[in-house]
C-alpha cells in the first residue's frame, strides 16, 4: 500500500548547489495503461514494472523488476509522453511513527514539462499522512486530485 501526500512547488527553496548535494537520480517513466496504472520505469540502473490501483492519497502499489531489454521492448508501446525527471531526496526534520525521518521526494521534470516541480512524502499510515504539515515553501497540496498523478501528466499537452 502506498500512502503519500503530493504537492505542487512554485519556487525551489534551495540553491542549485544545495540541490546537487542531495542524493538524486534520473527517472524515466512510461505508461502502458492508466486505469489501472501499469507503468514501466528506469531509476538509475534499475528497471521496474509498477501496478497502481485507483485512489488518491492511498492506493495499492506493486513493483517488480524488469530487465533492460524488457524495458526497451515495452517503451515504444507506452501511451502518452515518456516522462523524464530528476528526483532529489531531502530529509525532513519530522519523523514517522517508527521514529524514522520523513523524506521529501522532489521531482523536477524535463522536456516539454520543464518547469513542473512536484514533491511527494510517503507515510506509514493514513493517520500520519493526515497529520502532516508541509514545509512553508510548498505552493499547493494536490493530494486529493488525480490531475498531478504522473499517469495523467504523461497525457497532458504541456
Amino acid at each position: 500500500m502506498e500512502i503519500e501526500r503530493k504537492y505542487l512547488i512554485r519556487e525551489l527553496p534551495y540553491t542549485e548547489e544545495e540541490l546537487q548535494a542531495f542524493p538524486h537520480y534520473t527517472i524515466t517513466q512510461g505508461y502502458l495503461c492508466t486505469e489501472p496504472v501499469l507503468r514501466i520505469g528506469q531509476k538509475g540502473t534499475d528497471y521496474i514494472f509498477t501496478y497502481k490501483s485507483g485512489g488518491l492519497m492511498s492506493r495499492e502499489e506493486i513493483e517488480a523488476p524488469l530487465t533492460k531489454e524488457s524495458f526497451q521492448h515495452l517503451l515504444p508501446k507506452c501511451d502518452g509522453s515518456i516522462l523524464q525527471k530528476e528526483r532529489y531526496l531531502s530529509a525532513e526534520e519530522k519523523v514517522n511513527s517508527l521514529g524514522n525521518p520523513l523524506t521529501i521526494e522532489l521531482d523536477l521534470f524535463a522536456g516539454n514539462l520543464s518547469g513542473l516541480m512536484l514533491a511527494e512524502v510517503e507515510f506509514a499510515s493514513e493517520e500520519e499522512a493526515n497529520a502532516y504539515t508541509a514545509p512553508d515553501w510548498v505552493y499547493l497540496d494536490v493530494t486529493n486530485t488525480n490531475i498531478f498523478h504522473n499517469s495523467n501528466i504523461s497525457h497532458s499537452k504541456a
